[in-house]
C-alpha cells in the first residue's frame, strides 16, 4: 500500500533548446519520446514515482502554456494538480508555490522534487533510495538531496561535499548512507570541477531533493523570507478556483532564483545520500548518444530504420520509422523533423543553443 504522505512534484516548464530541433518552445523535450520508448519523458518519470507514490499526489510544474499538453499526456491527473507558472523565475518560487500547496492539504506530507526529464534505468534501486530519504526527513528537520558518483569535471551540476565522519552522520544510526553536506557549490568552472573530481568526496547534485513540507517551508521562511511572505498570502486560496488568480498577480513578482542557490548552499541542515542507480540528464543530444549506444559502432539510433556504412559514433534520431541511410559520416548528430533536417558535428553540440538563436533570426519563430 502506498504511503499517504508520501507527494512528489514534476518540474516540467523548459524548454530543453539543446535538444533542438525536437524540442521547441511549442513542444519541449519533456513532452517527446526522446528514448523511443513509446512514452514522453514526462510519462515515464510520472510511472516511475507512481509504483510508490499515489498518483492523486504527484504534482506536475510546467508553464501556463503546457497545462492541456500536460492534461493530454496525463489524462489521469485533476487539474489542481497542475501547478503554473505565468512567468519563468527558475525554481525556488515553483518548489515553494507546490510545498505551499501540498502542505495546506497535508501538513505531515513528505515530499520528492525531481526533474521531468532525467533518465534512470534502475528504477527499483531509485525507488528504495528515495524511500530512504523519506525516512530521513520524516525523522528529522533536513533537506536531502541524491548526490551522483562524477565521472568527469562536468561544469553544467552542482557539486555536493560529501565527505563522511562521525562527526557529520546523521544522528538515526539506523539509516544507513545518508551523510551531512559539507558544502554545495552550484556550477563550478572547470578548474574548480577538476579539483573536486580529484577530491574523490564530491557528488554531483541531481537536482532530486526530498524534504518534509515542513522543513522546506521553515527553510524559505529563514533564507528567502520575502518570497515566502509574498507567497503565503495566498495561502487561504491555494487549491481553490481563485488560486490562479492570486499566482497570476503575485507569482512574477517573485525573485528570479534556483532552490540550489536560495536554500541549499544557505542551509546548515542538507544532507545527501548517495544513489545507488544510474543516472543521466539527458540535457544534450551527446548525453542521449551516450545512453543509447549499444553496438561496436557506437551509433546510437531512436525510432528510425537504419542502413549504415562506414558510419561510426553518430546520433541518430527520426520522428518517424524513415529509412535513414548514412555512408561515410562519423561523430554527427542527425535529426530527422517534419520540418527540418540536422546534420551537426557532435563535437559542437554546446552550439546548438547558438545556432537555434541564428536560425530564428533568419528564418523567424517558425522552427523554433
Amino acid at each position: 500500500m502506498k504511503n499517504k504522505d508520501y507527494y512528489a512534484v514534476i518540474m516540467a516548464g523548459g524548454i530543453g533548446s539543446r535538444f533542438w530541433p525536437v524540442s521547441t518552445q511549442d513542444l519541449p523535450k519533456q513532452f517527446h519520446d526522446m528514448l523511443g520508448t513509446g512514452k514522453s519523458l514526462l510519462q515515464q518519470t510520472f510511472s516511475r514515482l507512481s509504483t510508490f507514490i499515489p498518483p492523486g499526489n504527484i504534482f506536475i510544474l510546467t508553464n501556463e502554456r503546457y497545462k492541456s499538453l500536460t492534461l493530454e499526456q496525463l489524462p489521469i491527473l485533476q487539474e489542481h494538480q497542475i501547478v503554473l507558472e505565468p512567468a519563468m523565475k527558475n525554481t525556488a518560487p515553483c518548489i515553494l508555490l507546490a510545498a505551499l500547496k501540498i502542505k495546506k492539504i497535508n501538513k505531515n506530507a513528505l515530499m520528492l522534487v525531481a526533474p521531468s526529464d532525467h533518465w534512470i534505468e534502475d528504477e527499483k534501486a531509485f525507488k528504495e533510495d528515495v524511500q530512504l530519504c523519506f525516512e530521513a526527513a520524516q525523522g528529522d528537520d533536513i533537506l536531502m538531496t541524491l548526490g551522483i558518483t562524477p565521472t568527469f569535471p562536468n561544469t553544467g551540476y552542482g557539486y555536493i561535499d560529501a565527505s563522511t565522519s562521525s562527526a557529520n552522520a546523521l544522528l538515526d544510526d539506523s539509516i544507513k548512507g545518508i551523510d551531512r553536506v559539507q558544502q554545495f557549490t552550484e556550477k563550478p568552472d572547470y578548474e574548480t570541477a577538476k579539483k573536486f573530481l580529484e577530491a574523490g568526496n564530491f557528488l554531483w547534485n541531481a537536482g532530486i531533493f526530498i524534504w518534509s513540507v515542513e522543513s522546506i517551508c521553515k527553510a524559505f521562511k529563514s533564507y528567502l523570507p520575502k518570497m515566502n511572505a509574498l507567497f503565503s498570502e495566498g495561502v487561504p486560496v491555494l487549491n481553490t478556483l481563485n488560486e490562479w488568480g492570486f499566482v497570476d498577480e503575485n507569482y512574477p513578482l517573485a525573485e528570479n532564483i534556483s532552490i540550489d542557490y536560495g536554500i541549499m548552499e544557505k542551509a546548515k541542515n542538507v544532507f545527501v545520500k548517495k544513489a545507488n542507480f544510474d543516472w543521466n540528464d539527458l540535457g544534450t543530444w551527446g548525453a542521449l548518444h551516450d545512453k543509447m549506444t549499444s553496438d561496436t559502432s557506437e551509433n546510437a539510433v531512436v525510432t528510425a530504420k537504419t542502413y549504415l556504412k562506414n558510419a561510426k559514433g553518430n546520433m541518430i534520431f527520426s520522428a518517424t520509422d524513415k529509412l535513414i541511410v548514412v555512408d561515410g559520416l562519423n561523430d554527427y548528430i542527425i535529426v530527422d523533423k517534419e520540418d527540418v533536417l540536422l546534420l551537426f558535428p557532435r563535437k559542437k553540440e554546446q552550439e546548438i543553443k547558438r545556432l537555434l538563436s541564428e536560425v530564428s533570426n533568419k528564418f523567424g519563430t517558425k522552427y523554433s
